[in-house]
């Protein structure tokens, strides 16, 4: 047996993977067991979790493997620094100590967190690297060209590169400070949301918005070329020397200083969002097209933090650039610890690689799981009311009942999901044939501002019938944006602009129906989920309709449940109206204070 553990820290979403003989048995990130959002600390508890999940002690691991090179990533600081001297005094003094103490001491950090008692191998592979190995070996293809695309690694922002059989190769790279994932942080930052957690509130408020500045992006902030590398005018940003995105000639250019985090949105902001959108999706069709025409591939995998960008990702599948596209559903820092394991096995060790083209990575249902008992015993513990389901099909049965009167349900089933997507397993659930619900789960349950979307869930073999998509174009890991089938659109208000536009009914299916009539869409099939399956087929029984809204299971601020006893809390703390754990159901109105 060959066991490797896979390790993100200290940037950005840590996280442990562990493959044993080449098959993925577990992952998660860090977070979800701190309980700290885009928790960066050295994840204990998640490498805690990964090797429990198989019964093994860090001295039985094989090898370790890590997401990055720190030595390489201090030289570009190092240079930065001094590229921009004087000016990036303040911020070199902010993180030279923490590099000093923690990232140019990995090595010794990697083996006092695993006890000491891994005496084995360590492998730093490059940032990039360990992106491309997360979207490329767990895919479906044998064969694929690579697109990776996120703030910035070592020194490299995007990569191109080749998967063919169990190796993979980088051909070309953009490099920092030219970057487009920093590009959308500067307007994530310069529109008043938080940098590495915001660019999602960003996506979701560009539809609202008219992409007036987008002219004013291609002509002071960057030279954008055809193959979709480019180079950024740096004088406009700040991120090389300060502590800050942008830069007072930014803000001139753009009318004036950042909004102030939970400051009214204005349409400036909203016109930005569209802007910076627009951008982005026209530079990544940009590099995909020049991807196809370098390496002569049909398929694409795409990883890094820009993949998560799933407006962009829906424009690159309806392009037909490639033929078929595959992304690592945890496209961010958290899916280098996943890349890092594979490329060691795969890569390294010369292990044959078999391509699962039905369910490539487990459905990325990778983290914990809890039996009836230990539900039971949480439950009755805090003194819940509540009725167990005499099986599978009763659960669903009395579920999508609720569902359809109109309840908001908190569902955790089986293993938690690997990635920032909820994908059944943990999730909020709603009607989307509710012309309020958008409204009331944002504000009522998640607690969060009233524009932001939210996604439906649709049986697979039934998604032509609500969106623009294929049974064969299915997207179980809600990484695509489509849009609405026209025939289940309708009028909307005349003159509405804005913020406004939240108030409108556009579709039979209004609450998952985005202003711009498009929708963030997850398919499942019963091999993927056969639980979440079901309960959907259940709820087009009752209802004649095959959609779910399909949220995660968090409020505003935490990160997604991990635990039944989070679940609980969760339940308890909004006005979620019934909470589903394995086969317990539970009605708010039952509970005591």
């Amino acid at each position: 047996m060959t066991a490797i553990l896979g390790i993100s820290a200290f940037y950005h979403d840590s996280a442990a993977a562990l493959i044993v003989d080449g098959k993925i048995v577990a992952a998660a990130q860090e977070e979800r067991f701190s309980r700290k959002k885009h928790d960066p600390a050295f994840p204990s508890q998640a490498i805690e979790y990964c090797l429990a999940e198989v019964g093994l002690s860090p001295s039985e691991i094989d090898y370790v493997g890590y997401y990055d090179k720190p030595l390489l990533t201090f030289d570009r600081l190092l240079q930065t620094y001094l590229a921009y001297s004087p000016q990036g005094l303040r911020s070199f003094a902010t993180a030279i100590p923490q590099w000093l103490t923690q990232k140019l001491q990995t090595r010794k950090v990697l083996r006092k967190g695993l006890q000491g008692e891994f005496n084995k191998q360590f492998v730093f592979t490059e940032h990039h690297e360990s992106h491309a190995a997360s979207a490329f070996f767990p895919s479906p293809f044998e064969e694929a060209a690579i697109l990776t695309i996120d703030g910035v690694g070592e020194w490299a922002t995007a990569t191109i590169g080749v998967g063919h059989g169990q190796q993979i190769e980088l051909i070309e790279e953009l490099r920092f400070p030219h970057s487009l994932g920093l590009l959308y942080s500067a307007f994530t930052y310069y529109c008043g949301f938080k940098v590495n957690s915001g660019e999602y509130k960003l996506m979701g408020l560009a539809p609202y918005g008219v992409p007036t500045e987008a002219d004013k992006i291609r002509q002071y902030l960057m030279d954008i070329k055809e193959d979709g590398s480019f180079r950024m005018d740096m004088s406009y940003f700040n991120y090389c020397q300060g502590l800050t995105m942008t830069s007072n000639k930014f803000h001139n250019l753009f009318g004036g200083p950042p909004r102030k985090p939970e400051s009214e949105i204005t349409q400036r902001e909203m016109n930005l969002a569209a802007s910076v959108q627009k951008v982005t999706e026209e530079i990544v069709l940009k590099m995909a097209g020049h991807a196809r025409e370098r390496t002569g591939l049909k398929n694409l995998c795409l990883a890094g933090g820009v993949a998560l960008n799933c407006v962009a990702n829906g424009k690159l599948l309806k392009s037909e650039i490639f033929d078929n596209i595959w992304i690592q559903p945890a496209a961010g820092d958290a899916g280098g610890a996943l890349g890092t394991a594979l490329f060691i096995w795969h890569q390294l060790l010369k292990k044959p690689r078999e391509v699962d083209p039905v369910l490539p990575q487990s459905g990325s249902a990778l983290g914990p799981t809890f039996s009836d008992e230990q539900v039971v015993e949480v439950l009755t513990r805090h003194g819940a009311k509540f009725k167990l389901a005499e099986n599978e099909a009763a659960l669903c049965e009395q579920t999508a009942a609720y569902l359809a009167n109109g309840k908001v349900v908190g569902w955790m089933q089986g293993r938690m999901e690997f990635g920032p997507r909820a994908l059944g397993n943990r999730s909020i659930l709603g009607d989307p044939r509710n012309s309020t619900m958008q409204k009331q789960l944002n504000l009522k349950i998640k607690y969060r501002e009233s524009f932001r979307p939210f996604a439906p869930v649709v049986l697979e073999d039934r998604v032509e019938e609500y969106f623009e998509l294929t049974p064969e174009q299915g997207n179980p890991y809600m990484l695509v944006v489509a849009d609405v089938q026209p025939a289940r659109r309708k009028s909307s208000h005349q003159g509405a602009t804005g913020i406004e536009l939240l108030n409108e009914i556009r579709s039979d299916i209004p609450a998952v129906t985005h202003v711009d009539y498009s929708a963030r869409v997850q398919t499942v099939d019963s091999q993927r989920n056969q639980l979440f399956h079901q309960l959907l087929t259940e709820f087009d029984n009752q209802t004649g309709c095959p959609v779910l809204i399909n949220t995660s299971f968090n409020v505003r601020g935490e990160p997604i449940v991990c635990t039944p006893e989070e679940a609980f809390n969760c339940f308890m703390k909004t006005e979620m109206d019934v909470l589903v754990v394995g086969k317990a159901i539970l009605l708010k109105t039952e509970q005591g204070e």
